[in-house]
């Protein structure tokens, strides 16, 4: 008997029938050529009916995936499939939406492109403050709600990415019927996931997982935090540690995983099927491994301020929040832009190297030769932004 990948057995509140609790996110496809966005299309459609065939029945696309492949894509593949045997998910570009004119255009050119009649789950996709402002406009949101009174919404809810607070106050705005984070144990704490999890989990809302392993972060945090998750489970592969982290939380519907050739997929599939959440000792290993990939990747700063204040003006745990921020992220703009923003005479090029700080750092960190290496990264990255 082939086995399958499971669906939670919990009854979510607003869903009639769950969707398998990994999902397939549709854009990370194989591509034909480096760097760029055209699918390769058999392998991807390799990977789907594989996918597929052991259970996995939810699929998350978006306009601008692929450049806007994506959806076509998947549109095409899944067409030979009974439509009531999938669970179809898109998104609407809010930051292209200028009236409600162009949220029409754009939502039945989707569904166009994914040769359906109606998506079973359907995004405003990547909100935050400002976008969910969009969706404030004369008749946008009331356009979104006439299409699942029609049925060609099923259910309909949001993807994320701002602070918690706005998080709660979308929430509060309506009613949503489920909602998608970025949930991982590295973001746990680091971009305050858990409040995330929590306010979601508080309203009763069914919560959609992406992200979770941090863009293949998680797939390795280094020899020594790799020896860790090994030990523990030597056939376990290290990503799959971070899927049973997010698709063990209760509250979470369907942990997607952005699946970019077979192998992934095959892990992903081994690791879902017959699926068990994780345990306390599980736990631990994950708390082991990451406390050692931290140590190895960022500077160990608590931000106790200790160290503060710096007799010429440094703003020590500050430089050590966005180095941290850049080391586990490698998002350069974030970190310029943090830095940038930092009062001159706040900034690393203003240590001395007097020592003071150092009387009073309880990890012991080397702090002038920190501000030296955030000086050097600091001028590295303007220079690669100016090019």
């Amino acid at each position: 008997m082939n086995r399958k990948v499971i669906a939670k057995t919990t009854v979510f509140r607003g869903i009639d029938r769950n969707p398998s609790l990994l999902g397939f996110g549709c854009m990370r496809f194989p591509t034909l050529f480096p760097g760029k966005p055209e699918i390769d299309e058999i392998a991807a459609e390799r990977m789907i009916d594989l996918a597929y065939a052991r259970g996995v029945t939810y699929f998350d696309t978006a306009w601008v995936y692929h450049h806007g492949l994506s959806e076509p894509f998947i549109g095409k593949v899944l067409r030979k499939y009974p439509r009531d045997s999938f669970f179809l998910a898109t998104k609407m570009p809010g930051w292209l939406v200028e009236n409600v004119d162009d949220a029409q255009k754009i939502f039945f050119q989707q569904l166009e492109r994914c040769q359906v009649d109606y998506f079973d789950f359907y995004l405003c996709h990547a909100l935050n403050k400002e976008v969910y402002a969009v969706y404030k406009k004369p008749g946008v949101m009331a356009f979104l709600e006439r299409m699942k009174a029609e049925g060609k919404i099923r259910h309909l809810g949001f993807s994320f990415h701002d602070h918690p607070d706005v998080l709660a106050k979308i929430i509060e705005d309506r009613p949503w019927d489920f909602v998608q984070i970025q949930l991982n144990y590295l973001d746990w704490k680091f971009q305050n996931a858990r409040r995330q999890y929590q306010i979601i989990e508080r309203h009763g809302i069914p919560c959609i997982v992406m992200e979770p392993v941090r863009g293949g972060r998680l797939a390795n945090l280094g020899e020594e935090a790799n020896a860790i998750l090994r030990a523990a489970d030597p056939a376990a592969s290290e990503a799959s540690w971070a899927i049973r982290y997010a698709a063990s939380k209760p509250n979470v519907m369907v942990v997607l995983s952005g699946m970019s050739n077979l192998e992934q997929t095959e892990d992903n599939l081994r690791t879902m099927t017959d699926f068990h959440p994780l345990t306390d000792s599980d736990q631990k290993v994950i708390d082991q491994a990451l406390q050692i990939f931290l140590n190895n990747k960022t500077i160990p700063c608590t931000a106790c301020r200790y160290c503060m204040p710096c007799p010429h003006g440094v703003d020590i745990p500050g430089l050590f929040r966005i180095a941290n921020e850049y080391a586990l992220s490698g998002w350069a703009p974030d970190f310029l832009e943090s830095y940038r923003e930092m009062e001159a005479s706040r900034r690393a090029d203003r240590c001395v190297a007097c020592g003071e700080c150092m009387k009073h750092c309880p990890q012991k960190i080397m702090i002038p030769d920190r501000m030296k290496e955030i000086v050097v990264l600091a001028e590295r990255l303007e220079r690669e932004s100016a090019k």
